[in-house]
């Protein structure tokens, strides 16, 4: 602890762009690394998710994403299922220059009202292509639609928004018991994001398959900004993966997967945050710059369309390649935003593990 003044002392807090990977004495061949992640029943070739965001992800990208070998997750709550074609929406508002101009006609355009038989049509489409099918809703509207989600069939339900716990308090709406109702579905549940030791203790304990660490989106959002709040996410990995250590001994041995959700815009940032024990990460900004991202070179997230408190702008991006190739490759530039699973598998290979989990034991130091 450090004192900020005479009435407040802090916890020092690192950032991934604050620490670095140490090479072990032995190195491995690329073909000896196995990079498969499994949660609950289902297994992917490496562990990576798609961010639910309207910029990256449509029913076509997530059934990409899938045959890759990852798992896509759909904003339910976006263009998709809320409009019968967003496509010609999508491109009207990647043909909007001022941010600010842009900012209001997203308010306008997502204030239509969610449509069941849209959520339903959409996780259809996805699982007829033979791909793990994962939806996302905000802790505000998970009560309202559960059902839908649960009967169409999902192998996911993601419960995603800038800070989740699992005890909100108001005197207004009645909150959702997250524990009541993860024990009522019969299909695994993702919550998060939280950033402390205790908050994703009480989200482990809720019977979550996978806790999100971090706000998300940190290219396209300013919490911080506008909240002033953040938390650096090599530490706030760290914390997590020790609140799922302390859990496994308190539950008896039930593992729940740390999934980093926020800072992770280049390949050594995944690599960075499984080494600080993260199981998997989610993926936002990287595959903005695919061909075929909805967003057509721009990348937001739910906060940038809030209505009464948008946070962040749409963010430019360069469009660099096909979705393939930005998880796979090949890669033409230098910058470690392609060929993300190509990336994280020579790391391993590099520092001597090959697999995930024992890479998760890396040495790592400060910058």
């Amino acid at each position: 602890m450090q004192d900020i003044g005479r009435s407040k002392r802090a916890k020092k807090a690192f950032s991934f762009d604050d620490i670095t990977i140490v090479p072990s004495r032995r190195t491995r061949g690329q073909e000896e690394v196995s990079l498969s992640w499994k949660i609950d029943a289902v297994e992917f070739e490496f562990p990576m998710m798609a961010a639910p965001m309207d910029s990256v992800m449509s029913p076509e990208t997530a059934i990409t994403m899938g045959r890759c070998g990852g798992l896509g997750v759909l904003n339910l709550e976006g263009l998709w299922t809320r409009y019968d074609d967003p496509e010609p929406l999508l491109a009207e508002i990647a043909g909007i220059e001022d941010n600010v101009e842009a900012t209001t006609r997203m308010q306008k355009l997502y204030a239509e009202p969610i449509k069941s038989e849209l959520i339903t049509e959409r996780m259809k489409q996805i699982r007829e292509a033979g791909v793990p099918v994962a939806g996302a809703l905000s802790p505000q509207n998970t009560a309202e639609f559960a059902q839908t989600v649960e009967a169409a069939g999902v192998d996911f339900f993601v419960i995603r928004g800038t800070t989740v716990s699992a005890e909100h308090v108001s005197s207004v709406v009645e909150p959702l018991n997250l524990k009541e109702f993860i024990h009522k579905l019969d299909v695994p549940v993702i919550v998060g994001g939280c950033a402390t030791y205790q908050a994703a203790l009480h989200l482990m304990r809720t019977g979550a398959a996978g806790v999100l660490v971090g706000f998300g989106g940190g290219a396209t959002h300013a919490t911080q900004d506008v909240l002033g709040i953040s938390v650096p996410m090599a530490t706030a990995v760290s914390d997590v993966a020790e609140a799922r250590r302390d859990y496994m001994d308190e539950s008896g041995g039930r593992y729940v997967h740390v999934i980093a959700d926020g800072a992770v815009g280049r390949s050594g940032d995944i690599a960075k945050a499984i080494a600080c024990g993260a199981d998997a990460v989610m993926v936002g900004g990287p595959l903005a710059r695919a061909t075929e991202a909805p967003g057509q070179g721009w990348h937001w997230g739910p906060e940038a369309w809030h209505a009464e408190l948008p946070r962040g702008e749409r963010a430019r991006f360069r469009t660099l390649g096909a979705l393939e190739e930005i998880l796979l490759g090949p890669s033409h530039v230098a910058d470690g935003t392609m060929n993300l699973v190509g990336a994280l598998r020579r790391t391993l290979a590099t520092t001597g593990y090959t697999e995930v989990k024992e890479f998760q034991r890396v040495e790592v130091v400060l910058s």
